[in-house]
C-alpha cells in the first residue's frame, strides 16, 4: 500500500483517479481549493482531504509529505493558462523533491501529442483553434517539466484523442499517438495514471493512451 497526493482531485480526471487508487487499497490525500465543495471525497473512505494551492511550492512540499508518489489533474478556469500550468509545473518540480516524492504522473492534452507523422494534434488541418491558448498554457506547463534538473521522475498521460465521458470501466487500454477520433473513458484512463505509479514504465515523455 502507497500513499498517494491528488492534486485537482475534485475535477473529473481526479476523482476517478482517487477511486482508482482507493480500489487498489492506497491511501489518498486529495487537494482541492474547497473541501466544502467536494463532500463526496471527504465522506471517502481512506481519503484525506485538504485544501490547497498547486501553484505554491511550499505548499505543495507540505501537502505532499510523507508520500509516496503525486497525481497531477489540477486547473483553473479564472486563471490565464500560461501562468496557471506553468506555476504549477514549477511549484511540484520545486515541492515535491523537498517532500521525498520522486514520481509525478501528470493529466495532459491531447492537442500536444505527436500524430504518426510526428505533427502535434493541434497543429494538423482542421483541428479546432478556439481553445488554442490552453494547449499553449499546457504546453507551457509541460516545458517547465522537460527543463526540470531536480530528478523528478515525471510522465504526462493524456488521452490519444479524447474522452468518452460516459462509458465504463473496461480494464483495457493501449498507447497509440495522437487520433483525434480515439477516445478513453475516464476509469481507464485512471487506470492508467495508477498503474504508472504502481509500476512505472515511461518516464519523463508525454504517453497517448486509448481504449484497448
Amino acid at each position: 500500500m502507497s500513499r498517494i497526493v491528488v492534486f485537482g482531485a475534485g475535477g473529473r480526471a481526479g476523482r476517478t483517479a482517487v477511486a482508482e487508487a482507493r480500489r487498489r487499497g492506497h491511501r489518498v490525500t486529495a487537494v482541492v481549493r474547497d473541501p466544502a465543495r467536494h463532500p463526496e471525497l471527504v465522506s471517502a473512505d481512506g481519503v484525506h482531504v485538504e485544501a490547497g494551492d498547486v501553484t505554491d511550492p511550499a505548499g505543495v512540499a507540505r501537502l505532499a509529505d510523507g508520500h509516496d508518489a503525486a497525481i497531477s489533474a489540477v486547473y483553473d478556469a479564472g486563471a490565464e493558462p500560461g501562468a496557471f500550468f506553468t506555476g504549477a509545473a514549477r511549484a511540484l518540480v520545486d515541492g515535491l523533491p523537498k517532500a521525498g516524492v520522486d514520481r509525478l504522473v501528470v493529466v495532459g492534452l491531447a492537442s500536444l501529442l505527436a500524430d504518426p507523422s510526428g505533427v502535434a494534434l493541434m497543429d494538423t488541418p482542421g483541428y479546432p483553434q478556439e481553445y488554442r491558448s490552453f494547449f499553449l498554457g499546457h504546453a507551457a506547463g509541460a516545458a517547465v517539466l522537460s527543463s526540470a534538473t531536480t530528478g523528478l521522475d515525471w510522465l504526462i498521460v493524456s488521452p490519444a484523442g479524447d474522452f468518452d465521458h460516459g462509458g465504463p470501466r473496461t480494464g483495457r487500454y493501449r498507447t497509440v499517438p495522437a487520433d483525434a477520433a480515439s477516445r478513453i473513458t475516464y476509469p481507464d484512463f485512471a487506470i492508467v495514471l495508477l498503474d504508472e505509479i504502481d509500476a512505472p514504465r515511461h518516464h519523463r515523455t508525454h504517453l497517448g493512451v486509448e481504449a484497448g
